[in-house]
């Protein structure tokens, strides 16, 4: 179930991906020269934060579009609301 359709949002979205794949290159950067612990924890802290914040929004999405969404039949709101469950039960582990 695709819910990303507006090109702009798309776009949005790659553009966060590529700042966390930066965020996780500047850590194998920093991994490879030797760095400080500190410095390193708070680089992963900072990635975590960024893919929080993308699953956030792809969250948000989906509830607005598969469960929420004027329209939907019993059928397709049963299902949006339990992929949602699915990803809930897994990003709680």
């Amino acid at each position: 179930m695709a819910h990303t359709r507006d090109p702009k949002d798309n776009a949005a979205l790659l553009m966060r991906v590529k700042r966390i794949s930066g965020q996780m290159e500047a850590i194998a950067r920093a991994l490879s020269s030797g760095a400080e612990c500190a410095d390193v924890l708070h680089q992963v802290a900072g990635v975590r934060g960024a893919v929080n914040g993308l699953m956030d929004e792809i969250f948000e999405a989906h509830l607005r579009e598969h469960v929420a969404r004027p329209g939907l039949s019993d059928t397709e709101r049963a299902q949006g609301a339990d992929e949602l469950a699915a990803v809930m039960r897994r990003y709680a582990k």
